[in-house]
C-alpha cells in the first residue's frame, strides 16, 4: 500500500513528469507517459494507464493533465488524452480526446456538462510537506496488517511443531495445524482492520479538509485499508455477515440490508432497511480538489439498489425504493426522489418495472433459510485454508530443494510457483463443478441455495486461483484455457485481461475479441433481489 505522497515519487521514478502540489491517489502508468501539472488532483481508481488493445494492435499514448485539473474517481483517460488546465472530469468518465481548459466533462465518452469546472471548495490550503510522514506511517501500518495475520498463523504452527524431524514430517504437521492457524490469523486481521478504522473514524468529519491534515489522512487511510480488506477478508463480504461487519466498522446499516464488496467510509455511510449494495460499489469515499479532500454523509434509501460498480459520491443519495444502475452515479439529493431510478454518469432518469417475487425468498426469509445460508457461507473459510495450504507446499518444496543446494532452490523456484499456479487453477474448477455444475439462464432469488453455492464457488476463484494463477496468466492463452475449463466459450485469438466472468457457462467470446483490464462480463444482477 503506497502512501498518497509516495505515489508522486513512484510516478517520477517511472518517468512521469509530476508538478508541485499534485494529489495523485491512483496508480501511475508503468510507461511513464504521464504529465501532471502543478496543483492537479487525481482521485482513487482513476485509470491513467494510457493504453488499450484495439483488435490486434496495442495502442499506447501519453496522458496529459493540466495544472489545477481534477480527475474524478473511477475515470479512464485513454491514449493521447489531454485534460486542460483547471478542467474537471466527473466520476466514472472516459476521456478519449482533449478537454478544454476550465470545462467540466463527464460521461463515457466524456462530453461537456457545464461551462466551467466546479473548482476547489475553498482557497488552496498551505502545503505541509511534513504530513508525508503521517501518510508513510499509515501506509506501513496498513501493509503490516496481513503480515500480522500470517505471523499469528505461523506462530501457532511453529509452536506446536516437533523437533528433530525431516521436511516431510514438518509438512504433515503444518497441514494438520493449518485450520486453527488460518482461523487465528484471519481473526487477527479482522480485529486489526476493525481497530484501525474505528481509530481513524475519530478524526473523520464531514466537509472539506486539507489533504495535508489529520482529517484528510484519516479519510484516506480509511478508504485504503478497507479497499485492501476486501481482499484480505474476502469471505466476510457478499454474505449475511457483511452487514454486521459494516456495522462494527461504524456504518449505519438498516435491517435486512445486503452488501457485497462495497467500499465506503463507514462513519459517513447510512444504508436503509432492505437496500442492496452490489459488487464493487462505492458509497461516499472522498473527493479531491485544490489541495482539499472533501467528505460527506452518503445515504442509501430504504429498499434501494446500487448496481455493480455504482457510485454514490459524498453528499449524494440513492433514492428510497429506487435504483442506480451498473457503472452509474447517484443523482444529487434534490433529484433523488423516492422510487426514481438512474443510469449513467451523469445520471439520467431510467424507467423500469419492479420485478415481483416471493418475499419469503427475497426480503423476508424465514429463520430456517437464514440458518442454512449462514451454514453454507461458513465454509468460505475453506478457500482461505486451501490457499494457505498451497503456500505451505511451496515453502516445503523450496526447502527440499535448498537442502540439496540453494542453487536448486533459486533455479527451480519459478518452476515450483508455475506448477502451483496450475494446481490452483484446477482448485477452482472442481468446486465450481461440484457446487453449481453447468449454469443455465434462470432466475434465482437471493435466499436460495443456488446463490449461496455460487458465491461459495467464487471464493475459490478469488482466494485460490486469482492470486496463484490469474495474476501471472492474465493476457496469455493460459487464462483462456482456464476460462474454457470453467465453462466459457472462448474463441481463437482472444485477448483477455480479466477473469471476472461470474457465470462462465453463460459467456461466449468470439474469435479475436478483446476483454480489457478491469472489465466484468456480467451475467447476473440482483435487481429486486432476484
Amino acid at each position: 500500500t503506497a502512501s498518497a505522497p509516495g505515489m508522486t515519487w513512484y510516478a517520477r521514478l517511472l518517468g512521469a513528469r509530476i508538478g508541485k502540489g499534485v494529489d495523485l491517489h491512483t496508480v501511475p502508468p508503468v510507461t511513464g507517459f504521464l504529465t501532471v501539472g502543478e496543483g492537479a488532483s487525481i482521485e482513487i481508481e482513476a485509470d491513467l494507464a494510457g493504453y488499450w488493445l484495439d483488435g490486434d494492435t496495442l495502442v499506447v499514448g501519453s496522458v496529459t493533465i493540466g495544472p489545477d485539473a481534477r480527475i474524478g474517481m473511477r475515470s479512464t483517460l485513454g491514449p493521447d488524452s489531454v485534460v486542460g488546465a483547471g478542467a474537471e472530469i466527473g466520476p466514472g468518465s472516459a476521456v478519449v480526446g482533449e478537454v478544454p481548459a476550465g470545462e467540466y466533462w463527464t460521461g463515457s465518452p466524456a462530453q461537456p456538462s457545464r461551462a466551467r469546472a466546479r473548482g476547489p471548495w475553498e482557497a488552496p490550503p498551505p502545503r505541509r510537506p511534513a504530513w508525508w510522514l503521517g501518510y508513510l506511517l499509515a501506509s506501513l501500518v496498513i501493509a503490516a496488517i496481513p503480515l500480522a495475520g500470517l505471523a499469528t498463523g505461523a506462530a501457532i504452527v511453529l509452536a506446536t511443531a516437533p523437533t528433530g524431524v525431516g521436511i516431510a514430517a514438518l509438512l504433515g504437521h503444518a497441514l494438520v495445524w493449518l485450520p486453527p492457524a488460518v482461523l487465528a490469523g484471519f481473526a487477527v486481521v479482522a480485529l486489526l482492520v476493525l481497530g484501525f478504522v474505528r481509530l481513524a473514524g475519530l478524526f473523520v468529519v464531514e466537509g472539506p479538509a486539507p489533504v495535508h491534515s489529520g482529517r484528510g489522512l484519516a479519510a484516506w487511510a480509511t478508504v485504503r485499508v478497507l479497499d485492501e480488506a476486501r481482499t484480505w477478508l474476502y469471505p466476510l463480504y457478499a454474505g449475511w455477515f457483511t452487514t454486521v461487519w459494516l456495522r462494527l466498522l461504524g456504518a449505519e446499516m438498516g435491517k435486512d440490508a445486503e452488501a457485497s464488496t462495497v467500499l465506503m467510509i463507514p462513519k459517513l455511510a447510512s444504508v436503509g432497511e432492505g437496500s442492496f449494495l452490489a459488487d464493487d460499489t462505492l458509497v461516499g469515499g472522498y473527493e479531491l480538489g485544490g489541495g482539499w479532500l472533501r467528505t460527506g454523509r452518503t445515504r442509501v434509501g430504504k429498499g434501494a439498489f446500487l448496481g455493480n460498480s455504482g457510485m454514490a459520491a459524498p453528499g449524494r443519495k440513492v433514492p428510497a425504493r429506487g435504483l442506480v444502475a451498473v457503472l452509474s452515479s447517484a443523482p444529487p439529493r434534490d433529484r433523488a426522489k423516492k422510487t426514481t431510478s438512474w443510469i449513467g454518469s451523469p445520471p439520467a432518469p431510467l424507467r423500469r418495472a419492479v420485478q415481483q417475487a416471493d418475499t419469503s425468498l427475497t426480503y423476508d426469509p424465514p429463520t430456517r433459510l437464514r440458518v442454512l445460508r449462514a451454514l453454507v457461507e461458513a465454509f468460505r473459510i475453506v478457500a482461505v485454508m486451501v490457499s494457505m495450504a498451497l503456500a505451505v507446499l511451496v515453502v516445503a518444496a523450496l526447502l527440499a530443494l535448498a537442502s540439496a543446494s540453494w542453487w536448486w532452490a533459486v533455479g527451480l523456484g519459478g518452476v515450483v510457483l508455475v506448477a502451483t499456479g496450475y494446481l490452483a487453477a484446477w482448485l477452482s474448477v472442481l468446486p465450481k463443478r461440484l457446487l453449481v455444475g453447468r449454469v443455465k439462464p434462470a432466475e434465482h432469488p437471493l435466499w436460495s441455495s443456488f446463490v449461496w453455492r455460487n458465491e461459495l464457488a467464487d471464493q475459490f476463484v478469488e482466494l485460490v486461483t486469482a492470486p496463484w494463477f490469474v495474476r501471472w496468466a492474465t493476457g496469455t492463452p493460459l487464462l483462456n484455457v482456464w476460462l474454457r475449463t470453467m465453462g466459457a466459450r472462448i474463441g481463437k485469438g482472444v485477448w483477455c485481461e480479466s477473469y471476472w466472468l461470474p457465470e462462465p457457462d453463460l459467456v461466449e467470446v468470439g474469435p479475436g475479441a478483446t476483454i480489457s483490464r478491469g472489465c466484468v462480463v456480467q451475467t447476473h444482477l440482483f435487481h429486486d433481489r432476484v
